[in-house]
Parts: C-alpha cells; structure tokens; sequence
C-alpha cells in the first residue's frame, strides 16, 4: 500500500484497505480450516462491514460472529443469515432485542451462568423459534466463561431443560499456545454430556494469534477468527503474519517539525487509540520504519525520529502507519477507503461502528 494512491481530495488522518491484502487473507485462513475440516466463522469486529462479511461467506465461512446485539442487527439487517453472538446477554430491553432478532436469522448466543440461562429462557419460552446456547468456557483467558469441565456439562444439561432454548455446544476463546490445555478441558466437556445422552454439535474455538495452528484443537467444529482479515502490527510482532499481509493502514499528515528529531502528525489517540497491545510505540510508520510513535495526545502523534538515517520527513508529507491493534481503529471511524488493485478507491461507511449495546 503506497500513499501516492491517495488522491487529493481525501483528507487525513482516514484509514485506507487494500482489497486485494483483504481477499489473500480470507483465502488463507479459509484453505486452512477446508484443509482441517474445521468451518469458519469470521469475527466482524475488525471490519464492521457487511459487505466483507458477505466476502467472507462467499469464500466458504457458514456464518459470522458478533459481540454486541446492535452488530448482528447491522448484519442481519444486511442480509446476514447465520449469527452467533458470544457476550452474555442481559437485562430486559436487550432480551427483547434478541428476541426480535431471532425472527430475522439463524441466530446462537452463549452463556456462562444459570442467571443468564434465565433470562434468555423467560425470552424466548413463548417464542416461534427456539434459541441456541453455547455454554461459554473459560480455558485460561481468565475473561468470562465456566471454570471446569464439569461446570460446562452442568450448564449443557440446564440449558437442555429450560424452555425456548436448545443446547447446542461449547465455546471458547483461548489463551495463546494453550492447545492441548483447550482440547482437554473441551472434549471432557463434551464426553460428559455424551455419556449423559447429551448431543454436543458444536464447539466453537476462536482467535487469529496461533490460527494456523488450531487445528491441535482436534475436538473443534467451527474457527473464530477476526484480526486476520487486515492483520496489524500486534499479528507482525507476534509471529502470525507479516507487514506484507497488513491490509489497513492510517495515513497521516506531517504538521510539525518542532526538532530534527521529532515530528508531528495529525493522528493522535483519537485515530491510532492509547490500547499499546503489549508493544513499545503506537504503531509501524511504514515509510520510516524506524521512527518511533512515542506518544499520543488526543490530536496530536509525537514521533521520534533519531534513529532514522537518509530523507526525513517533510512539514505536508503524508506517512502510513500500521495500527498496533486494528480493530480499535475500525470503531474509530465513520467510513474507510477500499483501495483496489487497479488504484480505484471506493468509500465504505463502518456500519458496525459503535454498536457497543
């Protein structure tokens, strides 16, 4: 991705996505899960598109995954067919949202608790269409989900017996390299309810970090990834892809050179976020890889530039920045820039963005 495709009328700070990064990325990881036997399920919260979800599910994906109500109905209103939400849905106004939803789409939730049970059961008992329920499992993220085996099988079978809903399976995301610890705690969830007559016919693994080595998850159906569709400088760092996989990128505009050293660009916080990922700098400046993205202010990115040797930057020179984390920076926009191969650039409005309820 070069900044001299970006025409003049497009101002900065935006986010611009090369398609053709964005189709090499849906292929691969879709080869590897066809190779595995393992079905896809993309996350839609990196891009928040609908029409790359469809890309998606045209390139083989059975369906999509979303966090929030307000992004399935984004995606169902978008002809979307096939939802599964993994966030614990609670209180009234929310429960009647799903129920509407469930009129318009294949639609499967998760849960990690009878209380949430409940809730969803009191929903959905009157309801034309029965629910699916994931129980959700915590295999070592230590965010939400059941703590063992044994509590997951006791949640199947609470599901199983509670009207409106039909017991559908196991979900979990993983911590990074934990394979066989997910496996075991997963296929011992699974053989408990299949002793207890109990059909389990999914178990939903997720996460882009490790994707190419899920299939060691042998007791899995179904792949959750989602940062694999643009990648970020987290995914370089970490081993999973490299820049030349990086679909989307800030471009931003020089504004200052108070010093040699330093430069200022027109994307702060509010553009590239403060989230670090764990990493030193804000992101990768693809021009000057050497620069350092030191700091960010609400408007303003302060970047080191002492250990850059040959041309500097210039006051009006427009850099490409690789975000740390780019599913942050989708929900910071209101439209993006598809650039493709061809050079055409096709504006596309972040439906998805700030679907937080």
């Amino acid at each position: 991705m070069n900044s001299r495709y970006l025409p003049d009328h497009i101002e900065t700070p935006c986010v611009v996505i090369d398609v053709d990064i964005v189709d090499r990325n849906i292929r691969r990881a879709q080869d590897y899960l066809d190779e595995h036997g393992v079905m896809s399920r993309p996350h839609i919260k990196t891009h928040k598109l609908p029409k790359f979800a469809h890309r998606q599910i045209e390139a083989g994906a059975i369906g999509i995954t979303c966090q929030k109500i307000g992004e399935a109905e984004v995606m169902a209103d978008a002809g979307i067919g096939d939802i599964l939400i993994t966030y614990n849905i609670v209180g009234t106004a929310k429960l009647q949202r799903l129920r509407r939803l469930a009129q318009t789409c294949r639609l499967t939730v998760v849960a990690d608790s009878e209380q949430v049970v409940r809730g969803l059961s009191e929903t959905f008992a009157t309801a034309a269409v029965e629910l699916s329920v994931l129980v959700e499992c915590d295999t070592g993220q230590q965010r939400c989900g059941v703590q063992t085996s044994e509590q997951a099988a006791h949640l199947a079978t609470f599901i199983d017996a509670a009207p409106g809903l039909l017991f559908d399976g196991f979900m979990t995301y993983p911590p990074k390299k934990s394979h066989e610890r997910v496996n075991q705690f997963l296929q011992r969830a699974v053989e408990l309810c299949e002793s207890n007559k109990l059909e389990v016919n999914t178990v939903s693994n997720g996460g882009t970090p490790d994707m190419q080595n899920s299939h060691l998850v042998s007791c899995a159906t179904e792949h959750r990834s989602g940062t694999y569709i643009y990648n970020d400088r987290s995914l370089v760092e970490s081993g999973d892809c490299k820049l030349a996989d990086c679909a989307l990128a800030v471009h931003a505009t020089v504004v200052s050179r108070p010093t040699d050293d330093r430069m200022i660009i027109d994307a702060g916080s509010k553009v590239l976020t403060s989230d670090p990922m764990g990493l030193t700098g804000f992101g990768h400046v693809v021009e000057y890889p050497k620069a350092a993205i030191r700091e960010l202010h609400e408007e303003h990115g302060i970047v080191d530039l002492s250990n850059c040797v040959g041309t500097l930057p210039n006051i009006g020179d427009i850099v490409q920045i690789i975000p740390n984390h780019a599913c942050v920076v989708s929900n910071l926009f209101d439209r993006v820039f598809l650039r493709h191969g061809d050079g055409r650039i096709e504006i596309q409005d972040v439906a998805c963005r700030g679907q937080v309820w």
